[in-house]
This record gives C-alpha cells, structure tokens and sequence, in this order.
C-alpha cells in the first residue's frame, strides 16, 4: 500500500552503508533526489533544499520502508518545469519516443536520448541503491540497464 505523500514533501532515505540521503516528491509518481548525504539526520529543509538535483523519476512509494517524512514546504520554481524521458521499443531499438510530463512527445533517434531517465517506475530499494551508488562513485547498475541502446 503507498503512503500519501503531498508533493513538496522531503523525504530521508536510510542508505545500506548507514548514511543517509534526501528526496523531494513532486508531482506525484515524480521525485526529485539531492546531491546531498549526511551521517546524522539533517532536517533542515532551506539547507536541503539548497543542494543540486542529482535525478528525477517516478518511484512507487511503499510503507514497509524506512523513508522518514521530515517536513513540507511549496516546490520552488525550478520543480515546475516538465520532466523529460523517453521509451524505446525492446524488439527495435530504433523506435524511441521522447515525452514528458506536459503531456508532449515526439519519435526520436536513439542518440537524442542520450543523458534522458528511462520511462521506469523505480522501487525505494532501487533508487536508495542508486544514491548510494551514485555517493561512492560507482555505476549503477539499474541506471545501466535502463540506458538507451544505440545499436
């Protein structure tokens, strides 16, 4: 069952190394996760909110976990731009759709989709592995998998 989140909810995520990392929902399946990783609980939100996104994907959010709501506060300017993905057909590589959140789309090359997030819905466990990752400097190997395929 997913807990209800409001969009503009920060959100702490436990990490398996005992670190900690931070995320914001925007609108809902969306959410945005921050260039930011703590050894002790930070709860505070301007300091939080004041660090660089590192992505932006659609997460099912599940109770069992342990992601700690910690405060709410109205999404800046820079969360209401729309966020760009695509899809590529898994029988023919060619075939990618650029779309986001506007409700826009256009076919696309396979190269245009270069540095875009994959249409994917990530589960907490994934995307606290992906922060982690991504906080040691190492590939991910769901980002990996989900990379558009150029031939």
């Amino acid at each position: 069952m997913s807990r209800l989140y409001k969009p503009g909810s920060f959100l702490r995520i436990p990490l398996a190394d005992g670190s900690l990392g931070y995320g914001r929902v925007l609108k809902l399946p969306h959410d945005a996760y921050y260039n930011y990783r703590t050894e002790t609980p930070d709860s505070d939100l301007e300091r939080i909110a004041s660090q660089p996104i590192l992505f932006k994907i659609s997460v099912r959010h599940m109770k069992e976990r342990g992601w700690e709501l910690i405060g709410w506060r109205r999404l800046e300017e820079q969360f209401s731009q729309p966020i760009v993905q695509f899809m590529q057909d898994i029988g023919n590589f060619r075939d990618c759709t650029i779309f986001d959140t506007a409700g826009n789309s256009r076919r696309a090359e396979p190269q245009e989709c270069i540095g875009l997030e994959c249409a994917a819905v990530w589960e907490e466990e994934n995307v606290e592995e992906r922060l982690l990752d991504t906080f040691m400097g190492r590939p991910s190997a769901s980002v990996e998998h989900l990379k558009v395929r150029l031939n």
